[in-house]
């Protein structure tokens, strides 16, 4: 197993004597690096990150400590500075204190025992600061994911604290309900109330005091439509069992009453054993009537796009299967090519999985035994 790297720092004197009494106070147990020059002590923070502290005389050439190190603050604010000084530059420090550049001074002349304990206490501060900036960085990281799944989610969440508190919304019930802004750190039931959604919170607050509801509807006026929003509310729990939160789902289901009408349609399709050219002529005018009112609630929302698809498809299924049926029965010799393709394009576009209409399947058989033969029988099938 490898040994733990030494921290780094460097000193900062224009006295080499100075800089080799602080080689021989720190050696031991860092990585010592030393300048006479402040500008060339520059290239060294940046060139040998990480620093974890930097100790500097005040009084130097070219620049002043006090000067050196609110450089170094401004490149490397997380390495530890400090300087030394004599009584006569105490206001200057005390200035540079207030202003965050210095850390600690170091009173001329020094005890070296003094010294190692307050680079010791630097050093510690320094790694205090880059394990923290770790962890806000991968907190960070996990939140941005964490949101990213949410935002994918097809329901919308709202994550609260105990108190009721918002920490975290989703972009599906953002746009559902039409909620603008930084949301996080307003109480729920304050931020519902000004947007009109009352009912929300009603229906998530019955769930939360009945343990017989895990669900229930909430119709909300929206953009001059009621929309149909179905609630759910899970406690958060932590590894005690303790709740320290919940979280508020919400998912769009205005499009349910008319999906289940296009369903129970579909079905009757389906289940239709005899003659079935009547009952596709009926469907396909209720199917565009579904499709009618599904484009006139003017519900963005994917279930009601998911419908308005389905309606489209099926109305393409039962289009193809009477033109093909009619072409068929009227034409001597329609294109057989054309015909198939049309009935392998009704095939796919058919929503119901457990299989097509018999007399679609009959249909189906007479278009391919006139693609064989050349043979046309010129009646309906349908």
């Amino acid at each position: 197993m490898t040994n733990k790297a030494r921290p780094r720092i460097l000193v900062v004197d224009d006295e080499e004597a100075i800089l080799e009494t602080m080689t021989f106070t720190f050696e031991d147990d860092y990585e010592v690096l030393t300048s006479t020059d402040a500008r060339r002590a520059l290239d060294l923070v940046d060139q040998n990150q990480p620093i974890a502290a930097v100790l500097t005389d005040q009084r130097m050439p070219n620049m002043s400590g006090v000067e050196f190190l609110a450089e170094v603050c401004k490149r490397h604010p997380s390495t530890v500075r400090m300087i030394l000084t004599g009584f006569s530059d105490m206001d200057t420090i005390i200035q540079a204190i207030n202003d965050g550049h210095v850390y600690a001074y170091v009173a001329k002349p020094w005890e070296p025992d003094q010294l190692k304990q307050l680079m010791k206490q630097a050093v510690e501060r320094y790694e205090l600061t880059v394990e923290n900036e770790r962890l806000l960085a991968s907190l960070k990281h996990s939140n941005r994911f964490l949101e990213a799944v949410m935002d994918h989610l097809d329901t919308g969440a709202i994550a609260v604290d105990s108190q009721g508190v918002i920490q975290a919304v989703n972009r599906p019930i953002r746009e559902y309900l039409g909620l603008q802004g930084d949301l996080q750190g307003r109480v729920i039931d304050d931020m519902l109330a000004s947007h009109g959604l009352e009912a929300i919170s009603a229906a998530a607050e019955r769930i939360s005091c009945d343990e017989a509801v895990t669900l229930e509807d909430a119709e909300i006026p929206m953009g001059g439509q009621r929309h149909r929003f179905r609630i759910a509310c899970h406690t958060l729990l932590d590894d005690s069992g303790a709740a320290f939160g919940r979280v508020i789902l919400a998912r769009e289901v205005s499009h349910e009453p008319l999906r289940s009408r296009f369903d129970d349609l579909v079905r009757r399709i389906t289940e239709t054993a005899g003659p079935l050219r009547e009952e596709l002529q009926k469907s396909r005018d209720q199917l565009r009537a579904l499709s009618e009112e599904v484009h006139n609630s003017r519900i963005d929302s994917p279930g009601m796009g998911q419908l308005a698809e389905r309606l489209s498809r099926t109305l393409t299924a039962i289009e193809n299967w009477l033109d093909v049926d009619d072409s068929i029965a009227n034409e001597e010799f329609p294109d057989a090519q054309l015909l198939l393709d049309r009935m392998r394009v009704a095939t796919t576009r058919w929503p119901d999985s457990s299989g097509l209409p018999a007399r679609v399947r009959e249909l189906a058989t007479c278009v391919e035994q006139y693609y064989e033969s050349g043979e046309n029988p010129q009646k309906r099938v349908l």
